[in-house]
Order: structure tokens, then C-alpha cells, then sequence
């Protein structure tokens, strides 16, 4: 195994500018800086773990709560977990994954044991049990999500609300006037989990602005759940010709139960998808869709964690403004059947 004295050995260099090189404690020379670095490159050289805990007081570990429920969709949030993950790496932190559904307790373990520097808290709740605890233990951590209150906090997110409007503002624009919104299972809602809520509330307002009528209706996914949502869908809104999908495990069963009823989808109606990407090209109709932003949303957390840690950032929100991508699933609203015709006077 590679030791430091050898790395400084073999870039011409003392052990203790290696040293301060790896912990930024002072100032070095750009041209040493970078010989060092080829140094240890070449010698694959990785600090030992526990020595560099004991000389920083750090462990360099960000743990991450991400709670793996069975009502949500778990492929987007191993989505961003990955994206946390890689980008902890690159700037040398490693990650603990805590997958429970602890909630308060969780947070005490890692901040009563020493188990991480900082922390990055996922399917964050509109009224969050654990925030208040987060706030007074003071430990650097962000939260992918947005709650209620976000004083004293640092919050990455999609901006959700503005998602719901768009969703809208595109049926609007195509001449939609009755929308379904099939959403995610009742226990998201029921948690009062903010990306939904927030969803709802932007897609209701811009609805309202635009005079659209609106019925969201929750749904557990698979195909007897969305048989049974779309029935009582169109046994309340009859003349419904715009969906909105927040729940990916709805897509294709929606798709299909529309096929049977020979609801020929644009022509008939419309759907948009809030959904990745790879569901919605992946759909039997290619789904007109706003993108979540996985990636960037795990990636801006550990950025802002790693500068908090390192005294460069204060408390702020940052909502990533969404994306809608036309594809084949919508189109202009059907006309209504024509009146017939008043019989001319002879």
C-alpha cells in the first residue's frame, strides 16, 4: 500500500506538503500543487480513513436519509442517491445510506455518534418531523425537497409548483378545458409529502387562471388500481380529455385501459407525464412529459453540503425550474359535436 512519505518522495516534496495539498489547510503553489496530484495519481495513493478522522476531526462521511417506501418510485430516488454518491467521491466523501424509516431517531444516531460530518435528508414532508431536531444539533445538511418552513435550512429541489402550472399551461393551450390529474398512492398525500402537495397546488392555480376544471384523483399504481381511478374519473368528468400522470406505475396502465375503450390518445385525449425521461420514451405512446431532474438534484446537494462544510455557503433554496418535452402523446383538444342543424324555412 502506498504510503504518503512515499508520494512525497516521489514528487520531491516534504510529507507535510503532501499533507496540507490533501487537507487544504495552506496555501501551496499551483505548480506544486499539481505535481503532487500527478504524484499521487500515478502511485494511486488513498489516505488512510482513520488517520485523516483523527487530523481533521472529520470522518468525511455524508450520510444520506432516503427512506425506501413501497408507495414511492424507488428508481428515481436510486437515481439521485447515485448522482450523491459519485459527486461525494469527487470531492472526497463517502456515503452512508440510511434506507429506515426512522425519522427523529435516525437523525439523533447520526448526530449523537459521530458517524458522519453532515447529512443529506430526502422525501422530505411538508411539516417534517425531523427538521426541528436538524435545526438544533446545528449539523451542515441539506434537503432534497422543500418544506413548509425553510428558515435555517438549505433546500434542493424541482420546483414543483411551477411543474403543475406548466403541465396545465400546455392542455390550456391546446384547448383542454376538463383535466384528470392521476396522482401518486393516497399514503404520499396522506404524509402530506411536499414534492405532491406542491405539484397540486401549482397545476389547481394555474388551472383556476386559465378556467380549466380540474379532478385529481390518487392511485396506487398497476392496472386494476387505474381501471378502477379512470372509472370514477370519467363516471364524475364525462367530458375529461386532458391527464396529468405524476405516478410512473400509472403510465402504461393508463395507456392501455385508454386503448380499450377506443380513446385513441392524441385525438381523443391528451396525457402528460412528471416522470423521468426513460418512462416517458419508453411508454406505448411516447409521453409529452416534464423531466424530473434526478441527477442535478443529488449533484447541487452535495455541492452546497461540501461548501457548507467548508464555510463557503449560507442557508439558501434552490428550485430547478422544470422542463416540458413534447412528444406524441398530446394534442389539440377534440371539438364538441356540432348542434344539428335548424331546419330551413321553405
Amino acid at each position: 500500500m502506498v504510503t504518503l512519505a512515499e508520494v512525497a518522495q516521489h514528487a520531491g516534496v516534504s510529507a507535510s506538503t503532501v499533507s496540507y495539498v490533501l487537507s487544504g489547510k495552506r496555501s501551496i503553489s499551483a505548480t506544486t500543487r499539481e505535481r503532487v496530484e500527478q504524484s499521487i495519481r500515478q502511485l494511486g495513493y488513498h489516505p488512510n480513513a482513520g488517520a485523516r478522522a483523527l487530523a481533521s476531526s472529520r470522518s468525511n462521511i455524508i450520510a444520506l436519509m432516503i427512506p425506501l417506501r413501497t408507495d414511492m418510485y424507488v428508481p428515481v430516488m436510486m437515481e439521485i442517491a447515485i448522482a450523491v454518491a459519485t459527486t461525494a467521491r469527487l470531492h472526497g466523501y463517502d456515503v452512508l445510506l440510511l434506507t429506515g424509516e426512522e425519522g427523529p431517531d435516525a437523525v439523533r444516531r447520526v448526530t449523537g455518534s459521530g458517524l458522519a460530518d453532515a447529512m443529506i435528508v430526502m422525501d422530505v414532508e411538508l411539516d417534517d418531523e425531523r427538521l426541528p431536531l436538524l435545526r438544533q444539533t446545528g449539523q451542515p445538511s441539506v434537503l432534497i425537497g422543500l418544506p413548509s418552513d425553510t428558515t435555517g435550512l438549505t433546500c434542493v429541489d424541482l420546483d414543483w409548483a411551477a411543474t403543475g402550472a406548466l403541465c396545465v399551461e400546455h392542455l390550456a393551450t391546446l384547448g383542454h378545458r376538463d383535466v384528470a390529474v392521476i396522482g401518486e398512492a393516497p399514503a404520499v398525500y396522506e404524509r402530506h409529502t411536499g414534492f405532491a402537495e406542491r405539484t397540486l397546488d401549482g397545476l389547481r392555480t394555474r388551472a383556476r387562471d386559465a378556467g380549466l376544471r380540474v379532478l385529481h384523483r390518487p392511485c396506487e399504481g398497476g392496472y386494476d388500481a387505474m381501471a378502477v381511478t379512470l372509472a370514477r374519473i370519467l363516471d364524475e368528468r364525462p367530458g375529461t380529455t386532458g391527464f396529468v400522470v405524476q405516478n410512473e406505475s400509472a403510465v402504461e396502465p393508463l395507456l392501455a385501459l385508454l386503448r380499450q375503450q377506443g380513446r385513441a390518445v392524441p385525438e381523443d385525449v391528451s396525457v402528460v407525464g412528471i416522470c423521468p425521461d426513460q418512462v416517458a420514451t419508453q411508454a406505448s405512446v411516447r409521453l409529452t412529459s416534464v423531466a424530473i431532474p434526478a441527477q442535478d438534484m443529488g449533484r447541487y446537494a452535495v455541492e452546497r453540503l461540501v461548501a457548507k462544510l467548508d464555510g463557503r455557503r449560507e442557508d439558501d433554496v434552490v428550485l430547478l425550474a422544470p422542463e416540458l418535452t413534447v412528444r406524441a402523446s398530446s394534442g389539440p383538444a377534440p371539438s364538441a359535436p356540432s348542434a344539428p342543424s335548424a331546419p330551413s324555412a321553405g
